[in-house]
């Protein structure tokens, strides 16, 4: 494979990931410590749902409207029938009259709390007065065993039943999905599960009488990297709604079902001419339904990739899709005629630069609803965060996510450095203060100590594909000559990276190819490399980001020494002098866990891994070609595993310190880095074979391989 730099991402961004597993044993949080960590390209993504008339034929900008804040992230939108149930949820002040057709009722996501939530919206069609916002699951931690940050995706209102996805129940099997379909009704709240145990479905779509459900399914596969190839690694299910039961698939390889009548589903699925194109399935009407039954007929052409349809109850003039044309990336919104079968193009016309996706129709077709990331264009009344508090489940552990690679805060608490693409960056903890202090990208950042000032990362020209000329660098940021801020800790440039200082700022340990395979080594910083040199661990296979337990004690690291030459990489501890080296999990096997670090009390250790599969249907998700990572926290003895974080994203690198002073978000004074910097996926039409492409933003988590 050629190494490309969007392969290079893509290297980098899986040893990132990070696994979602709970375990009733979790570890009890009592120092008031933070963790800090970074969600892959989460800061470009600034969502907002917009609609367009499907009736103007061309539209303008002027046609299109800003449905959601512009100030949180807001996607996946459903347009709702205001039946009695939900306008039951609106204040007894709003008086919205369910029959005012200048009325938005509006269900979607929002991250306004830093995790992928349910909101309802009642809003002007034409973006002007005040709106009305009921949050879904505000009290969600009280009610049917939901974790306050569990992920809520996708939802479809059906009468009084709210169908979405939520990830707040384990399965209890490593790389298998938390992502299941669930029913709540919204007066009493009582939720039901409809997805079996140990199965992962995505994508719900509820038929317009309400009585079935369809779903895109991975049954009880878990996620595998041949779906990276695939783009679509589902099939369809469908079953009754009202309790989850006569389940039965009716489409292999298929996804983001989406029905016109009770007997008629629209749906994606690669072609095998190369294109990813909507299809439609006919279910009989008597007789068994089963994949041998219905009937599938190609409903877009080839010649460009066409996902994510949607339909609206009894249409059949049309329906609406996102579009990938041939030389271009961007993804549009289009309607497909279906007598016609032509195309009418919409959100091209519109804002012909910016990705449009996952389209919805309104119950009468008139409106088509979408998300995008517009930026500062649409005002956006807010700037982007540097610090965004996560909400958690415990009442003594602060959750931040940080705008920036790696992040860590100095011992005196008052400035934070951190990695993008521009180089090595400190900041101070209000987010003024910004500074460059190495104009190359480097791996990894942390900070001496007992040295004041001292930031220690690893770098080198050999960042270049192919290459692995990196070495360990202190960098003094408060030196007043910046020609001699940066001093070498090691020389040999053979892929020396990720350092990490004892304790005690005597030692630091980091890994190194000197050998020929990437182990730990220890380094005195008296001695230095030519005469302090510890060789931690020795073995053919991969050793890696390696940090030291606060006491002292223990270094943690990952390793891929149980698979040697895969990705697949375990979490294990060892002491400083090289003895009681053990596997820390052993229900992390066969993932890929990373970037361990331990809490300020030295009896935890959080990370990021893969064990949680893909939490969303890949291709309606940006960066949709690596599964969802995750933020965990282990005991020491390998006990207490405790899922963090949940969204379609990846979590990057966490880091654990004590409580910073921050007690809420804290903004950039300026915007730092690029706004709605997206890159789509790619997939070629000549062989119809997969490109792995990657992302404009950073993950800065894996190894330099080479």
């Amino acid at each position: 494979m050629k190494l490309t730099n969007s392969t290079l991402f893509f290297l980098i961004s899986l040893f990132c990931l990070s696994p979602a597993s709970a375990s009733s044993s979790k570890p009890q949080v009592s120092d008031g410590s933070t963790i800090l960590f970074t969600t892959i390209g989460r800061p470009t993504f600034e969502f907002d749902i917009f609609t367009l008339p499907t009736n103007k034929r061309p539209p303008s900008p002027a046609d299109e409207h800003r449905l959601t804040d512009g100030t949180s992230i807001n996607f996946n939108g459903h347009f709702a029938s205001p039946s009695p149930a939900l306008i039951s949820l609106l204040p007894n002040n709003s008086r919205i009259q369910p029959q005012d057709s200048s009325l938005v009722h509006l269900i979607y996501v929002t991250e306004r709390y830093g995790t992928p939530t349910l909101n309802y919206d009642v809003v002007h069609n034409d973006n002007s007065g005040s709106r009305v916002r009921v949050p879904l699951f505000s009290g969600e931690n009280q009610h049917n065993g939901m974790s306050v940050n569990s992920m809520k995706d996708k939802p479809v209102l059906s009468n009084k039943y709210l169908v979405y996805v939520s990830t707040h129940e384990n399965p209890g099997k490593p790389m298998a999905s938390w992502a299941a379909v669930y029913s709540t009704e919204l007066k009493s709240k009582s939720t039901k599960r409809l997805t079996p145990p140990g199965i992962a479905d995505f994508s719900p779509a509820v038929s317009p009488s309400g009585k079935w459900t369809a779903v895109a399914s991975f049954g009880e596969k878990g996620w595998t990297w041949s779906f990276i190839e695939k783009a679509i690694g589902s099939d369809i299910y469908v079953f009754l709604t009202r309790d989850g039961t006569q389940r039965v698939k009716v489409v292999e390889q298929g996804g983001w079902p989406s029905w016109v009548d009770d007997s008629t589903i629209y749906f994606h699925r690669k072609s095998d001419d190369g294109w990813i194109s909507v299809y439609r399935a006919i279910l009989p009407k008597t007789g068994p339904v089963n994949t041998k039954s219905v009937t599938i007929q190609r409903v877009t052409p080839p010649g460009l990739h066409a996902f994510t349809p949607a339909a609206s109850p009894n249409n059949s003039d049309f329906i609406a899709v996102a579009t990938r044309r041939p030389g271009s990336d961007i993804r549009h919104v289009e309607l497909f005629d279906l007598k016609k079968k032509e195309f009418v193009e919409l959100t091209r016309l519109v804002s012909p630069k910016s990705h449009h996706f996952n389209p919805f129709l309104s119950p009468d077709s008139s409106r088509v609803g979408y998300h995008t990331c517009r930026g500062d264009a649409t005002g956006r009344k807010t700037p982007r965060n540097l610090l965004q508090n996560i909400r958690t489940t415990s009442n003594d552990l602060s959750l931040f996510r940080f705008d920036g690679a790696f992040p860590t805060i100095s011992p005196e608490g008052d400035r934070f450095a951190f990695l993008s693409f521009k180089g090595v960056f400190i900041v101070k903890s209000d987010g003024s203060g910004l500074r460059q202090i190495l104009p190359q990208m480097g791996f990894g950042t942390v900070w001496d100590p007992v040295r004041r000032g001292i930031v220690y990362t690893s770098s080198g020209p050999g960042l270049a594909p192919g290459k692995s000329q990196i070495d360990i660098l202190a960098i003094n940021v408060d030196a007043t000559n910046p020609s001699t801020a940066v001093k070498k800790l090691t020389t040999s440039g053979q892929n020396n990276a990720f350092p990490w200082p004892s304790p005690d700022g005597k030692r630091i340990v980091f890994r190194s190819a000197r050998s020929g395979t990437k182990n730990l080594y220890i380094m005195d910083l008296e001695k230095g490399e030519s005469d302090g040199l510890f060789r931690l661990t020795s073995g053919n296979w991969n050793d890696t980001i390696a940090t030291w337990s606060p006491d002292g004690n223990w270094i943690v690291f990952a390793s891929n020494r149980e698979f040697p030459g895969t990705l697949l990489m375990n979490l294990y501890v060892i002491h400083p002098d090289g003895t009681g080296l053990r596997k820390l999990a052993q229900n992390l096997t066969g993932g890929v866990s990373m970037h361990p670090m331990f809490s300020p009390d030295s009896k935890r250790i959080v990370f990021t891994s893969i064990y949680a599969g893909i939490s969303a249907e890949p291709i309606a998700t940006p960066h949709f070609n690596v599964p969802s990572s995750e933020i965990f926290m282990v005991n020491l003895d390998g006990s207490g595993l405790t899922r963090l974080t949940h969204n379609s994203l990846e979590d990057g690198p966490p880091m654990w310190f004590p409580k910073i002073k921050a007690t809420g978000d804290v903004a950039w004074p300026k915007r730092f880095g690029p706004s709605c910097s997206i890159e789509d996926f790619k997939t070629p039409n000549t062989t119809g074979k997969m490109e792995v492409n990657k992302r404009a933003t950073m993950s800065m988590c894996v190894v330099p391989s080479q």
